[in-house]
């Protein structure tokens, strides 16, 4: 059993432990969140539910919050299929041979997270997220039950990516902060105060080391390598190195005081790679943010709504 997660954030528990009827039995009495994996989808678009000790259907009407009203697409049913939805349980019936099943609400378990998010939750919670899919302009991510908001490309990370695909991938499980409420529900988030400021990162490095970093950015004047998520430099130009490939970057120097390295290609080439995504901040609540050292000029500053 699990509270407010992104679908599928508990699954590998899950799987461990099959639900007893007695657990179901349970669980529709308190109206507790569960989730299981979805085995088919039928001709109706009724979902059905592998239990372990029973099957579980959920009607398509209860598959998510607008499928009855039609603000909501039946391909957000049918593409939900060998993956885990949350749910509640609504009943537990016999079919036409005396077996038992459960009937189950998707729906109901939104609706439940998303009286709890907006009734709870502020701007600076830090939440988990799942990534669900990837737009050009920014990332949709799952914050409990099938609740999606979106994380613009621009609160990914301070280093620039040019599409969030740089940085995340399709079902990775994340941490994000709640940047926005509006008042009709919407969710926006951001992930780049986690990241840690321009001190914490470049604490991590010193002038002489030889390191791995990403090319995000060719210019004329420069080449830019990002070696954290929150931190890149400037490299001199160097010919036929090209955006996306890893290289590895000798550090010329660190200068606080202007928030730059200066850096040097030693090689660079065609990989997959990204630099790994290190969580600096691990409280539950974050009112503001102030990646910029203090001897600064330049100024790097968020504020949450609170």
């Amino acid at each position: 059993m699990i509270g407010f997660y992104p679908e599928g954030w508990n699954l590998s528990e899950n799987k461990k432990n099959r639900f007893t009827s007695a657990d179901l039995a349970e669980a529709k009495v308190q109206e507790t969140v569960l989730e299981a994996p979805v085995i088919m989808c039928d001709a109706s678009h009724n979902l059905v539910v592998n239990l372990g000790c029973m099957k579980g259907v959920i009607p398509r009407e209860e598959g998510a919050l607008g499928i009855s009203d039609g603000t909501t697409r039946d391909i957000a049913l049918i593409s939900r299929v060998g993956k885990t939805v949350c749910f509640v349980v609504s009943s537990i019936t016999v079919d036409s041979s005396g077996k038992p099943y459960a009937l189950l609400s998707r729906r109901r378990a939104q609706e439940l997270c998303r009286s709890h998010i907006t009734e709870t939750c502020r701007c600076g919670d830090i939440i988990n997220a799942k990534i669900t899919h990837l737009e050009s302009f920014g990332a949709f991510c799952d914050i409990g039950c099938g609740i999606i908001a979106l994380l613009p490309i621009d609160s990914i990370s301070v280093s620039r990516i040019s599409h969030p695909k740089d940085r995340f991938y399709v079902g990775e499980n994340i941490r994000a902060v709640i940047k926005n409420i509006d008042a009709d529900g919407k969710i926006t988030l951001s992930h780049k105060e986690l990241l840690g400021t321009w001190d914490q990162n470049a604490e991590m490095f010193s002038a002489g080391q030889t390191v791995s970093g990403v090319v995000r950015s060719v210019e004329d004047y420069g080449i830019f390598v990002e070696i954290t998520p929150n931190l890149a430099g400037l490299a001199e130009p160097k010919p036929d190195v090209k955006v996306g490939q890893q290289a590895s970057v000798y550090i010329k120097s660190i200068i606080r005081e202007k928030m730059k390295i200066k850096l040097i290609i030693i090689d660079s080439f065609d990989i997959n790679y990204s630099p790994e995504i290190k969580y600096f901040f691990d409280g539950d609540n974050i009112s503001q943010w102030d990646y910029s050292p203090a001897d600064c000029t330049k100024r790097i500053f968020t504020k949450f709504c609170g």
